[in-house]
């Protein structure tokens, strides 16, 4: 699984993840956004503008919890910002909830910083470097490497406090030793990969989860007396500079906070001379860590608070027995792997968004990207959609269905909260005999009887083909009223059924004509028939008169022989 990623089923298609990412690290494929981890510099401000909870961050609970469970000794590196994120005084109490999980030895990851902040000074001391940036942050080296690589001469060539630490601590105790580095950091996970020095991290947010399963609390009243070690700074802004015991001279010391700030410096980093750079992609630095997990009450400032008071108490006390060791790291250049496409490609992939000329391109980020033409190239290197364009889509859409209604053979309009008339087509406009420009915004009981809308309003069932017949036109309808989800709008759709009606009133009126033309003629040859029928009557009646008489006559004649 990648370091970070988003659950596609929760993906609701708003990219709002991809205007947070500073780097436009995040492709939209079928709707759905995906992290490129090739372009990712895992600074975690997507996951945390994703309001649909669609983030999935690589889990290094079991693999921790595996670790403690085998024959290896586990050590823990923990992250100086542990006392903004939980509910205690110091690292006794941190330690001992570390050690009931199972952990073999806890020790702050500060100790690592102090020794790097000592190579930093001997970096600025040396007077090779005309600036010099702080490597202690991962999502800003990587930054730099595959951003920014003009700036890679400037980039301390010195390990992270985490892996710098981790070194010590293999140093001191062996190589066999497992290191877990603890913190609210997510580009942790990634270094941590990298250094082959570190076995798991563990965010503050996974270590909450474990120590909630355990039904573990850390001992908030616990008094601590922590020894002096300025690096516990180092999780503020200006903690690296903070944790110098004695500043180097011929440097200015600047602090810069968020990608956006550290992209405005480092695009200018050859206009800079004589600067010592601490630099975090995080705003408010390691306290507004993206996996800080549930942060103590007072906001970002009284955890800055929290820390300077933490690492001011030990200032009196006794020095940290410092480790040392060797912490050089020739940082690379990561290429990038995205194309510029030619600018006739660039063109093509503007116009088919409607985009013909310079003054089309809104640059309106609605889409994630800061212009219209970054949106196209990630288009080319397919990363992103043709209808990811907001206003296009909306015009485009917007243009389909007025076609639609306009020349609908239905009578279609609406009305808002107030039944006041806010679209009608040119259908309903004759249906109801209404100049359709001059009744937008006026009231429907003007123009029709609103009672049906009414009914429709309070109990939102709507009313299907209800047959009427229009005072005005006199034309023959069935109406169809719908409340729009959502929304304090009604619709409704007339379906001119005059002719049908007539016709049918035409049919009824023939039926019934022809139904009494039927029954006069049934009746005449009634009567004919019976007048027939009479008449053959009198005329069999004469007939066997006849007849008999003849009969008696021929009997007669015969006797007489």
């Amino acid at each position: 699984m990648a370091f970070l990623n988003f659950n596609s089923s929760n993906c609701r298609n708003c990219y709002k993840c991809l205007r947070e990412c500073p780097v436009k690290a995040i492709s939209v494929i079928d709707d759905k956004a995906q992290i490129n981890e090739d372009l990712c510099i895992l600074c975690g401000h997507c996951a945390n503008a994703c309001r649909f909870n669609a983030k999935e961050i690589e889990d290094a609970t079991a693999a921790v919890k595996n670790l403690i469970a085998s024959k290896r000794k586990t050590y823990v590196s923990l992250a100086p910002s542990f006392i903004s994120s939980f509910d205690v005084k110091g690292f006794t109490a941190m330690e001992n909830a570390l050690k009931a999980l199972g952990f073999d030895f806890v020790e702050e990851t500060a100790v690592g910083a102090d020794a790097v902040t000592k190579q930093y000074k001997s970096l600025l001391g040396s007077g090779k470097y005309r600036n010099l940036i702080a490597s202690a942050c991962p999502a800003t080296v990587r930054l730099i490497a595959q951003y920014y690589p003009d700036a890679l001469p400037f980039l301390a060539p010195v390990d992270s406090p985490m892996v710098a630490h981790a070194k010590q601590l293999k140093k001191d105790f062996g190589n066999d030793i497992a290191v877990v580095f603890v913190g609210p950091c997510l580009a942790k996970k990634r270094e941590a990969r990298d250094s082959g020095v570190i076995d798991a991290v563990l965010t503050f947010e996974e270590l909450g989860d474990m120590l909630e399963e355990k039904g573990i609390v850390p001992d908030g009243s616990l008094a601590d007396s922590p020894r002096a070690l300025r690096a516990r700074y180092y999780p503020i802004n200006r903690g690296i500079i903070k944790s110098f015991d004695s500043f180097v001279g011929g440097y200015e010391y600047l602090s810069v906070d968020g990608v956006n700030r550290s992209k405005d410096i480092l695009e200018n980093i050859d206009a800079l001379s004589g600067m010592f750079i601490e630099m975090h992609a995080c705003e408010f630095s390691c306290i507004n860590g993206p996996c800080v997990g549930k942060r103590k009450d007072g906001g970002l400032f009284k955890s800055t608070e929290r820390v300077r008071t933490y690492t001011r108490e030990g200032a009196e006390k006794t020095e940290f027995p410092l480790r040392g060791g060797t912490f050089a790291h020739k940082y690379e250049r990561i290429a990038k792997k995205t194309v510029i496409p030619p600018d006739y490609e660039i063109r093509r992939i503007l116009e088919a968004t409607g985009k013909f000329k310079p003054e089309d391109e809104l640059n309106c980020g609605a889409c994630g990207y800061p212009t219209c033409r970054d949106k196209a190239i990630a288009v080319y290197n397919n990363m992103a959609q043709i209808d990811m364009c907001v206003p296009y889509m909306r015009e485009k859409a917007e243009s389909l269905s007025f076609d639609i209604i306009q020349n609908s053979p239905n009578g279609i309009f609406a009305v808002d909260e107030n039944f006041r008339i806010t679209d009608i087509n040119e259908k309903a406009a004759t249906l109801l005999s209404i100049p359709r420009t001059g009744c937008k915004g006026e009231l429907l009981e003007r123009y029709f009887n609103p009672t049906d809308f009414y009914i429709v309003a309070a109990d939102s069932k709507p009313i299907d083909n209800k047959k009427l017949q229009l005072e005005k036109s006199g034309a023959w309808v069935e109406m169809s009223i719908r409340k729009v989800e959502g929304q304090n709008i009604l619709f409704c759709i007339m379906k001119d059924v005059t002719d049908e009606i007539l016709d049918k009133s035409r049919l009824d009126k023939l039926k019934t004509d022809t139904y009494r033309t039927t029954d006069e003629v049934i009746g005449k040859q009634m009567r004919v028939v019976q007048e027939i029928a009479s008449l053959l009557g009198e005329t069999a009646a004469e007939t066997k008169i006849a007849l008999l008489k003849l009969k008696e006559t021929l009997a007669g004649a015969e006797d007489n022989k």
